[in-house]
């Protein structure tokens, strides 16, 4: 199991959306709230991010900026232009791509603007890490999957073809992972900590990888500690050092995530959840997943349908 995707796919709860935005100056764009990260990249000119926490950002053509936590913010071409709020056109549920434009008496910037749907209800370590903005500066030979990634999402936006929908799809996530490992690789190593420096350590990865290839096993810290060869005591010592918690509290955090997922993907009756969730009865089940989400197992997936996936609500129209 690649646990970086597997992960991801657990958190996932919609089909990610990304909007073409063509800005003349002056302008200001302010993005709502959404259930989810968000992403930008620029793809000519120069503008302003201003985060919800923290000081304007200034970003140049190349440049990719991710908010893991899709927090409301502001893109400006200057920090005094007159703020609108970012409303798509031509977005509907059938299409990942949108388009948004500014008309003004100067200069065109235009940018990718994108957003991934996912759980934020009880935040996995993967994203509770990640820091709230993350800036990759275009910079040549620097990165290169991930500037190809940008410049395919780019021709298929701005020219869309038979099969775009898809492709867009497809390069929108592609995208996530490569921001995720582009910003770990530009982590020093000795100061590495974490559940991406867990990822790669020797000791800590055939744990969590035992864990996510069968989280209803009965994992116990002696069974897992033998994954790595280390005794009970040092196995949770160094996996709690790592991973930010102990070693069947991320257990119990996977098999939740695992079965929210089941929850809004699946039409599953609850027993079998319980049981793929590593839980001998409806029950306790029903109670681990409400002490974890704040909310029944029903509740939980009733609110998933009506929220639905709408891909416009996506991408910062909603709030």
């Amino acid at each position: 199991m690649d646990i970086l995707s597997d992960t991801l796919d657990a958190l996932r709860t919609g089909r990610p959306g990304v909007v073409r935005t063509d800005a003349h100056a002056p302008w200001s764009l302010r993005f709502r709230p959404i259930a989810g990260a968000g992403f930008h990249v620029v793809v000519e000119g120069h503008c302003r991010l201003l985060p919800p926490v923290g000081g304007p950002v200034a970003l140049g053509p190349g440049d990719i900026v991710f908010l893991r936590r899709g927090g409301g913010h502001v893109l400006c071409d200057e920090v005094d232009s007159a703020i609108v709020d970012f409303v798509p056109e031509h977005v509907d549920a059938s299409s990942p791509i949108g388009r948004f434009a500014l008309e003004g008496p100067g200069v065109r910037t235009v940018l990718l603007c994108g957003a991934y749907s996912l759980d934020i209800d009880r935040p996995h370590p993967l994203l509770g890490e990640l820091p709230e903005v993350i800036h990759l500066p275009a910079s040549p030979g620097r990165h290169p999957a991930l500037r190809s990634a940008v410049d395919q999402l780019c021709a298929e936006v701005h020219n869309p073809q038979p099969g775009s929908d898809k492709v867009v799809s497809t390069l929108v996530d592609l995208l996530l992972l490569y921001i995720l490992r582009s910003w770990y690789a530009e982590q020093p190593k000795e100061q590495a900590r974490g559940w991406s420096a867990a990822l790669s350590d020797p000791l800590v990865a055939p744990a969590l990888k035992a864990i996510h290839d069968d989280p209803a096993h009965p994992w116990t810290v002696e069974s897992l500690g033998s994954q790595a060869g280390l005794s009970r005591a040092a196995f949770a010592r160094r996996f709690t050092a790592l991973v930010g918690e102990p070693p069947l509290t991320y257990l119990t955090t996977w098999r939740m995530t695992t079965a929210a997922r089941m929850l809004r993907q699946s039409s599953d009756q609850l027993g079998a959840i319980a049981e793929n969730a590593g839980y001998t009865s409806e029950f306790a089940f029903a109670k681990a997943f409400k002490r974890h989400f704040g909310m029944p197992p029903g509740v939980y997936r009733k609110r998933s349908v009506s929220q639905g996936s709408d891909t416009a609500v996506m991408i910062g129209t909603g709030t």
